[in-house]
């Protein structure tokens, strides 16, 4: 098979068009093609040439979308409401329930959800159903362990184990649900680790908001790094949007405003030149959203002054806007 074959091929999984099995499936055929003609190589394909008897057309059976529809929908809704009862449960009853009955609670809640994403994946059918439950599986898990262990650590170990899941769950799956998944519990891993692990007691909520900053900055390259491997549209905007809250706590830690507007440049800027070079419209969202919210918020609190704010919109439109004659320009001499 071609180099160049399975170089776009991969290309293509990596890009969130093909799945790996649909890549396989091209590259198998390409093989057998190859091997075929290598097995023959002298016969004349003459248009005169009978191709034999035409074999019969298996008659084809109607896909069943409207029931592999109803069937998904309906296991979206078993999940929620399963989640949706859990979570009243334990609101309504906290007070009353004892640390056995909710740990029950949501260690069997866990496994309901775990237990039939794990069927429907090895039984190969619904992947997004599946990954989906895994997603909320991996959730409440980490919720029944901070139950289970209590305290500061039940909260560290609760994350913990629900980012192993996820992990787990991710690199079998292979599914988006999964990644949003992961970059929730990453975000509360971030304030967990902030709150009892990093800031001292005697710390203000305003310095250890540049240490969540910090988190969340390490978590946009964690998503960043995983678009390598896994859906590149998702886990990209997955690290903007991990950008977009790095750039909230530098707004809340005192005077960091500055870091705030390069945190909340930088982000949007990549996803900018992801976008022209892939025409991903979800990168370019993602990135103006975030310009739109931290570059107005920042100037003012830099400047406590709506003309201020002002000025600083004009320069950095003035900025974009250059910069797109400058890219038309070279793309019309090319």
């Amino acid at each position: 098979m071609s180099s160049r074959l399975d170089d776009e091929l991969s290309r293509l999984v990596s890009a969130g068009v093909l799945r790996q099995y649909q890549a396989d499936s091209i590259r198998d055929a390409a093989d057998a093609e190859i091997d075929a003609a290598l097995a023959d190589p002298g016969r004349p394909l003459s248009p005169q040439e009978p191709a034999g008897p035409e074999p019969a057309k298996a008659e084809e059976e109607p896909a069943p979308v409207h029931t592999s529809a109803l069937v998904e929908v309906l296991g979206y809704i078993g999940g929620a409401l399963l989640l949706g009862a859990v979570a009243l449960l334990t609101l309504a009853n906290w007070g009353e329930m004892g640390r056995a009955a909710r740990i029950t609670t949501g260690t069997a809640a866990a496994v309901v959800l775990l237990g039939s994403a794990v069927v429907l994946a090895l039984l190969r059918r619904r992947e997004q159903l599946s990954s989906a439950l895994a997603a909320l599986g991996c959730c409440v898990a980490g919720f029944a362990t901070f139950v289970a262990v209590e305290g500061e650590a039940g909260r560290v170990v609760g994350v913990a184990v629900a980012l192993a899941l996820a992990a787990g769950g991710l690199w079998w799956l292979k599914e988006p649900s999964l990644l949003v998944a992961t970059f929730g519990i990453l975000a509360v891993g971030v304030l967990v680790i902030t709150a009892d692990v990093l800031t001292p007691d005697t710390g203000s909520a305003a310095n250890s908001a540049g240490i969540a900053g910090t988190g969340f900055i390490l978590v946009a390259f964690v998503f960043a790094m995983l678009g390598l491997v896994r859906d590149q549209v998702t886990s990209w905007s997955l690290a903007g949007a991990a950008m977009f809250s790095s750039s909230i706590c530098w707004l809340v830690q005192e005077r960091g405003e500055i870091m705030a507007l390069a945190v909340g440049t930088a982000g949007p800027a990549a996803l900018l030149v992801a976008y022209g070079r892939t025409r991903r419209s979800a990168y370019a969202v993602v990135g103006c959203s975030i310009l739109l919210v931290i570059w107005p918020t920042a100037l003012y609190q830099l400047t406590d002054n709506l003309a201020g704010v002002a000025i600083g919109l004009v320069v950095a439109s003035a900025v974009l806007l250059l910069a797109v004659l400058m890219l038309s320009r070279r793309r019309s001499n090319e």
